[in-house]
């Protein structure tokens, strides 16, 4: 099916969609230059189908393309960057202890 991920800043979230449908956001707060995720959801319905993977991975993509400093509050990208620590370099150092980085 066709998935796309996308900042929807008015909601302050990045959402994917499947096949036209929302099924999954990771919501954030923003201020400055930093990106503080909060809560990730993905729809029951559309489930064990990799889209929160596809999410966090976008989702720090944009952060590190904006050169964002992310502060992973919620569990589920904490524990996504935790499984990528190619992507731990996006935590703050002074911060990385904290989320048990």
């Amino acid at each position: 099916m066709d998935q796309l991920v996308t900042d929807n800043t008015e909601k302050s979230r990045f959402e994917i969609q499947d096949g036209g449908e929302l099924a999954g956001f990771a919501e954030y707060h923003r201020s400055d230059d930093e990106i503080a995720f909060i809560h990730t959801e993905i729809d029951p319905r559309f489930e064990g189908r990799g889209l929160a993977d596809r999410l966090a991975r976008a989702a720090l993509d944009t952060a590190r393309e904006q050169a964002l400093a992310v502060l992973p509050y919620c569990p589920f990208i904490r524990g996504w960057i935790t499984k990528h620590p190619e992507y731990t370099d996006l935590v703050p150092a002074s911060h990385r202890a904290r989320f048990g980085l």
